[in-house]
């Protein structure tokens, strides 16, 4: 075993210090390459408070609040929200591939697709999700930064617009560029101060809310059963939006416990997620959540107005800083040949230029809103899929042979395309866009009469195909590591 440099901080075992190449100070080396067992540290239980701290946000406020706007009563839209929260389950599946093979996601993902195959994977369900939730994260908390400005008596003009977004940006970059030492040196604090601010919110709330809230025109049959898929599809976009999960384990040595990095992964998304996401179902019982950022205002004290808005950009920036993150390895994983840095940098300056597009010109945000409900349909097949090879392999990843991209490669397969992978996520895909019912309503859910099957029938057949395509190497799966 290689020595290290004596540190402080503790690592895997409570004492292995935390090796140079991965300092909060200095910008990080590592892109989408693999990471030698000499550089990994850490315990799994770091990994709470990096979740956590991209999940008590505005956005899981809104989504609660979402719930009731829906139809559904107070008592339902708990079980929705309980049932939606427990797809952080797989992502805390997803995230055990990282120690496993010392590297991130976008390259892990070679396996399924091929190294050619996952180019264009990390092309769509990569980059171009990652910006897109980016942009929209950003127009959430540049809106606040909004209210904020104006509190001070500055006139939000589209000078000072622009300059905010640029400045919430910049900030979020920062932590991207400086990459994954300082996102687990930040997000514990982050933690503990939204953790804070979203109590006063939950004091407040709790003694406003109507307990016993149903609406009006109560729900029945089949009505009731396609909001409540609805809303537990919903809730399932924001876990399943992270099929990067490993990107945040992969420094962890490769002997630790799977079972903690999945428990600490989902635990720290699941609990402050549901917990901000019950807020705001309390919420909706007493406020319009229709404009939440308002009518919270309207019920909060005054001294605490302007540290919510505060909070809510913090956790823009909290949630948007991993999305760079992974985004910028996106990029590297598609082909480009630039550093990570320089990656992280471009997909801000185009989450940003979305952002001032939509916010300043026209409604193209509004478009990009409705696109994302669509990404479920895809986002849902593609989680399945990495799932299912993990189980398959039992996370053996031979994280060396997965940076070879050689057609010599093991991931090489046929013509660097593995056609199990292309094969079971089209199909998974088409399989939801039949079910689906979001801006279209497809041929299943008209005859279900509007009930959206699109995610539990695009994830089964996705991982059903992926499983029956790949039993005929699945005897030497266990020989890639």
């Amino acid at each position: 075993m290689a020595s290290t440099i004596p540190d402080p901080r503790p690592g895997a075992d409570g004492s292995s210090a935390v090796p140079p190449e991965d300092r909060a100070g200095q910008v990080e080396a590592h892109g989408i390459d693999y990471i030698p067992e000499a550089e990994r540290h850490g315990h799994p239980r770091q990994l709470f408070a990096v979740w956590a701290a991209a999940n008590v946000n505005y956005l899981n406020l809104v989504v609660g609040g979402a719930l009731v706007l829906m139809g559904l009563n107070l008592w339902q839209a708990l079980a929705v929200l309980v049932l939606g929260n427990c797809f952080w389950l797989l992502t805390g599946l997803l995230a055990t591939s990282g120690p496993a093979a010392g590297a991130p996601s976008e390259v892990i993902t070679r396996a399924m697709y091929g190294i050619r195959g996952n180019r264009v994977n990390n092309a769509v369900t990569g980059w171009l999700i990652s910006v897109c939730y980016f942009a929209l994260n950003l127009a959430a908390g540049a809106t606040a930064a909004f209210a904020l400005v104006d509190k001070t008596g500055i006139t939000t003009n589209t000078a000072v617009k622009t300059a905010v977004i640029i400045a919430i940006a910049a900030v979020t970059l920062v932590i991207s560029v400086y990459g994954h030492a300082m996102i687990m040196r930040l997000y514990l604090p982050i933690t503990l101060a939204l953790t804070a601010a979203f109590a006063v919110v939950a004091v407040v709330v709790l003694d406003h809310a109507d307990f016993s809230y149903a609406p009006a025109e109560p729900l029945t049959g089949t009505g009731l059963w396609a909001a409540a898929i609805a809303g537990v599809t919903l809730i399932a976009a924001g876990p399943l939006s992270y099929t990067t999960s490993a990107d945040f384990s992969r420094y962890l040595p490769a002997g630790t416990s799977p079972r903690a990095v999945a428990g600490w992964t989902a635990f720290g998304s699941a609990l402050p997620s549901l917990a901000v996401g019950a807020l705001g179902v309390l919420a909706a019982t007493a406020v319009d959540m229709a404009d939440p950022q308002t009518a919270l205002e309207g019920i909060l004290p005054g001294w605490f107005t302007n540290l919510f808005l505060l909070a809510l950009i913090l956790g823009t920036v909290s949630a948007n800083a991993l999305t760079a993150y992974s985004a910028g390895l996106a990029l590297q994983a598609v082909g480009v040949r630039i550093r990570r840095t320089v990656s992280v940098i471009v997909d801000g300056i185009a989450a940003v230029a979305l952002t001032l597009y939509g916010l300043l010109a026209s409604d193209f945000l509004d478009t990009v809103n409705d696109v994302l409900q669509l990404t479920v349909l895809l986002l849902g097949p593609s989680v399945a899929i990495y799932a299912t090879d993990l189980v398959l392999r039992r996370n053996r990843y031979d994280g060396i042979a997965l940076t070879d991209e050689t057609p010599g490669s093991p991931f090489w397969y046929t013509a660097g395309v593995n056609q199990a992978g292309a094969i079971a996520l089209t199909a998974g895909v088409t399989a939801a866009a039949l079910c689906a019912n979001t801006l279209y309503t497809g041929p299943v859910a008209t005859a279900l009469d509007g009930i959206d099957l699109s995610l539990p029938v695009g994830m089964a057949v996705a991982s059903a195909l992926y499983a029956t395509l790949m039993r005929p190497t699945r005897s030497t799966m266990g020989a890639l590591r």
